[in-house]
Order: structure tokens, then sequence, then C-alpha cells
């Protein structure tokens, strides 16, 4: 598993540009569905590559800088929402998944230091940046609308076409990114195959 260790410059700027990427993806502004208490937002995508790109912690910690973010107040969230409000609304359960879907996301893909495979990255945008934030998010929902989890999960079914794109996307996007330039993986990976050291040559006369 992908190693925990002490953050340096550089893992510190990948966190804040990733940060960054989770706000610009709120730009486009939502979709509402489920009367409006939930929107579709392209978000959920920037939550998949941080956690495919960053790892596990580097992932959850882009995202809960973001979350801060928000919390105090800037308007970072799809359709400029902003603030503790969002907090404790039907969407709340969702935002404290995305963290968790972060962390899983990039447990899955980069599982052992192993460098990361097509379906690994898809399967781990999957299950952590669409099940698990379903997982979180889908009870509070109900329990802040006050309707039946399994109407409320009933509904969220609406979101599962765009994940599954936004699966597609973030894989490809990983996968492309590790073949253009590795380093952008952070040093717990292991990354492109490094040069064989060249070995000493020898007199063929020697024996």
């Amino acid at each position: 598993m992908e190693q925990r260790r002490g953050l340096d410059t550089r893992d510190v700027t990948r966190i804040v540009v990733f940060a960054a990427i989770l706000a610009v993806l709120g730009i486009p502004g939502a979709i509402p569905v489920f009367g409006g208490a939930v929107p579709i937002t392209a978000q959920t995508l920037g939550v998949m590559l941080a956690g495919a790109i960053l790892g596990r912690w580097r992932g959850a910690a882009a995202v809960t800088l973001f979350l801060v973010l928000v919390l105090a107040g800037l308007p970072l969230l799809s359709g400029g929402r902003g603030g503790a409000g969002v907090f404790v609304g039907p969407s709340a359960g969702f935002l404290f998944g995305w963290i968790a879907g972060a962390f899983v996301v990039g447990a899955l893909v980069r599982f052992g230091n192993r460098p990361p495979t097509w379906w690994r990255t898809a399967l781990g945008c999957f299950i952590g940046g669409a099940l698990v934030v379903y997982a979180v998010g889908i009870p509070v929902q109900a329990l802040v609308t006050r309707l039946p989890l399994g109407k409320t999960a009933l509904s969220s079914a609406a979101f599962l076409p765009g994940d599954l794109l936004k699966v597609v996307i973030a894989a490809a996007v990983a996968m492309a990114l590790w073949r253009a330039y590795p380093r952008a993986f952070g040093a717990e990976t292991a990354a492109a195959p490094r040069p064989r050291a060249a070995q000493p040559k020898t007199d063929a006369s020697v024996r």
C-alpha cells in the first residue's frame, strides 16, 4: 500500500493544485435532481482524479482543503454555493463522502505501490468516487429530507450514468498523465521503470 510520510513542498503544491481543480470543475454549474435537494456536478470527477493521481492521503487532503475553503464561505461548490449551511443540508453527506471516496480511490488505484493500470484505475474511481460517496451521502440525505432510505437510494440512481462517464474520463486522464508525466503521481508510486545501471565492461579474454 501507499506509504504515509511527511509532506514536502511538492506534496503541498499538488494538494493545492487539486483543490483548485475541484473549484474549477464547479464553474459549469449543477443540474438539480431529486427536487433540487442534491445536484449533479462535475466536481466528483475532481475527487476521482485527486485520489487516482495523488494517492489516498494526499487525495483526501486535497478534498479536505477544498471543503475547508467552502466552509470558510468561498462559493466554490457548483452553483456558487458555500458556507457552513451546505454542511447541514441534503448534500452534506455527499460532501463528506468525497473525502472518504478520494481515500478509497487512491488506496485501490495505487495498491501495493504498483503502477496504475486502466482496469484498477477505473475500478477504484467507481468504487471510491461513486459507491463510497453514495454510501455516505444517501443516508444523510434521507435523514435531512426525512424520506425513506430506499426511496432516497432509488432517486440517487439519477447520478449513476453521469458517474460512469466520470469514471471513464478520470481513468483516461489518469492513465494519459501516467504515461506522459509519471512524476505527477508522487514518490510513493513505483513510477516508470528506471534505466538499468550500465554493466562494467570486461575483457573477453578474462575468465
